[in-house]
């Protein structure tokens, strides 16, 4: 039996969730996912994520499997 792996992300729950830029850029280093992107089908799954930097409002949009990127981002809000 295989088990589920604790850091798996579920694209759909992504919504409003935190994370840290392990690189900031121009002091930009927390950010929130502030819309889900998915194909016209209703169906079709979410295929990337807007997130909005916390300190600058700016906002740049991914693809959210980019966030399970362990160099480039981590959960939550991290000093």
């Amino acid at each position: 039996m295989k088990l589920p792996n604790r850091n798996e992300l579920r694209p759909n729950k992504l919504l409003n969730s935190k994370w840290t830029a392990v690189t900031p850029v121009d002091k930009e280093k927390h950010f929130l996912v502030v819309m889900l992107c998915a194909p016209d089908t209703p169906d079709a799954p979410v295929t990337h994520v807007v997130l909005e930097a916390v300190h600058t409002r700016r906002v740049q949009t991914l693809p959210w499997r980019a966030l399970q990127d362990g160099a480039l981002w981590h959960q939550g809000w991290k000093t």
